[in-house]
Formats: C-alpha cells, sequence, structure tokens
C-alpha cells in the first residue's frame, strides 16, 4: 500500500507541475513584464528584454539569503496563481454546462432545433421510406445532422455542452424510462473496468480542457495592466473551450453508450425481470428501476 501511495503522490505531482505549477510560472514572468510595459510600450520588445536583463542582473548580484528569498516568493506566486485557476474552475465548469438562468438562450435554442426537426420531417414526409430514393435520403440525413449539431434532443440548456448532457438525461427517460442522476451511480458500479476506464479518460480530458480555459481568467486581469494580455485570454480560453466540446462529445456519446449496452445488467443487479439477457431495459423496465432507486423521492 505504501508503494502505491508513493505512486499516486507521484502522479499527482506531476500533474500539478503540467497543468498548474509551469503554467503558472509563465505566467509570472509575463505579468511581471506586462506590468512594467504597461499599455504605452505593450509591444515594445527592447524594453521587455531589458526588464528581462535588469530583473537577473540585480538578483544575480544579491547574497544567496536574498537569492533564496526571492526564488521562494516567485514559486509562491506560481502556486498562488495555479491556486487561483483550480479555484475558477468550479466557474468554467458551470457557464460551459449551462448551469444558470438562460431562459432567453434556451428558447432560442429551441427554437432553432424545432425549425430543423420540422425541415426533416417534411423531407421524410415527402417520400415515404419504402420509395425514398437516395438523393432524398441524403438529403435527410444532412437535415438530421444540421438537427443533431444544435443539440442531440430537445434543448434544454443555454449552451450546447450543456444540452449534451441533457441529451443524455432525456434519452434515459424517453426511451429507456430511467432518471438518469439517481441511476448513474449504480450504472457505474454495474460496468465492466474496460468501460469505467474509457469513461474516466473522457472525463479527465474534460476537466484538463476545464483547467486550460481557467488560465483565461487571470490573463483577463492582467489585461487591464497590458492589453495584450486580452488577446492571450481570448486565445487560451478559446484553445480550452474547443477541448471541452470534444471532450465532452466523447464523454456523453460513452455514457449513452453505457445506457444501451448495460441496462438490463442494472435491472438484474436490483431484482428487476428483462426481456432480455443483455442491451437496453424497456421502458417499463426503466420505470421500475427507477423507482428502487428514488426510494420514493
Amino acid at each position: 500500500m505504501s508503494d502505491f501511495f508513493k505512486e499516486l503522490a507521484k502522479t499527482l505531482a506531476q500533474r500539478w507541475i503540467g497543468l498548474l505549477f509551469v503554467p503558472g510560472a509563465l505566467f509570472v514572468a509575463v505579468a511581471l513584464v506586462g506590468v512594467r510595459l504597461g499599455h504605452a510600450h505593450a509591444l515594445d520588445l527592447s524594453m521587455a528584454s531589458q526588464v528581462f536583463t535588469t530583473a537577473a542582473t540585480s538578483i544575480a548580484g544579491r547574497a544567496g539569503t536574498v537569492q533564496a528569498v526571492v526564488l521562494v516568493a516567485a514559486l509562491l506566486a506560481a502556486a498562488g496563481v495555479g491556486l487561483l485557476v483550480q479555484a475558477m474552475a468550479p466557474v468554467t465548469r458551470t457557464l460551459w454546462l449551462g448551469q444558470w438562468p438562460g431562459t432567453i438562450l434556451t428558447a432560442r435554442r429551441v427554437r432553432r432545433w424545432e425549425r430543423r426537426l420540422r425541415h426533416r420531417q417534411e423531407l421524410e414526409a415527402a417520400q415515404p421510406s419504402e420509395a425514398r430514393s437516395a438523393s432524398t435520403q441524403d438529403e435527410i440525413d444532412r437535415a438530421t445532422a444540421r438537427m443533431n449539431a444544435v443539440a442531440m434532443a430537445r434543448p434544454g440548456r443555454p449552451t450546447w455542452m450543456g444540452d449534451r448532457i441533457h441529451a443524455v438525461e432525456a434519452i434515459a427517460a424517453g426511451r429507456y424510462g430511467l432518471d438518469l442522476p439517481f441511476a448513474w451511480p449504480r450504472l457505474w458500479l454495474t460496468m465492466p473496468e474496460t468501460a469505467r476506464a474509457e469513461i474516466s479518460a473522457a472525463n479527465g480530458a474534460f476537466a484538463a480542457a476545464i483547467t486550460v480555459a481557467g488560465w483565461a481568467w487571470p490573463t483577463l486581469l492582467l489585461g487591464a495592466l497590458w492589453w495584450p494580455a486580452l488577446v492571450m485570454a481570448v486565445v487560451i480560453g478559446t484553445t480550452g473551450w474547443v477541448r471541452g466540446r470534444s471532450a465532452i462529445t466523447d464523454l456523453t456519446s460513452l455514457a449513452e453508450s453505457a445506457l444501451d449496452l448495460y441496462g438490463c445488467a442494472l435491472a438484474t443487479a436490483v431484482g428487476v425481470e428483462t426481456r432480455r439477457s443483455t442491451g437496453p431495459m424497456e421502458v417499463d423496465e426503466g420505470a421500475q428501476v427507477t423507482a428502487i432507486f428514488r426510494k420514493g423521492r
């Protein structure tokens, strides 16, 4: 067990250094230069070089004790910025997943989705499936893809990422009769290790994307004193957001796949008889499972 905890500590230390400490040290260095340059000399490279040279010369000429104090102060500053980024992670996650009042944005997304749904339904009604040409089917597929680009189910959140989560919950309730927030911890315990590893990896990628985007917050604050930091904040935030969309796509696809593959195993685990031994459960079976999990709540 002691070896296990040593390896775990080493892994956590590596993650801290890679995701927080090294970017924190870089941010502190950029911030010191940016504050000295200000808005007036924001892009003055010669002045930036002079700031670095002066600082390095000044520190090198001091006593060893002073150099140690400066090093410790720099390390603490880098760690402090890293902790700030960690503290802002829930804010970033909340914004991305649409866990905030957004009635107007949600209604707008619903209208877009319903427009594209009606267009697809009109195409399907124009040519029944038994007499449908290949070109019409391609057009229907493209219309479906445009609809799914808005949301995989009727929108219920003000953001695209939030609707990916909402869609899985809606599919679980509508197709399988399952209340996913109550059922997910139990479903997790019935999955094989390989499935849990895939979902954990996708969740880890989403968490890493949040961390990357989190660096936009302190960079945005620095922009009040040095305007190029505003551009950097936009680039950092956009990079994290793009990675987050990719990760949430993988995560929700895997979660929906788990419902399809292990629904009956979940029902069997709690004593609900199913019509098949493997695969997804039926709506009435899911309703029974949900009743067990909710316990009247």
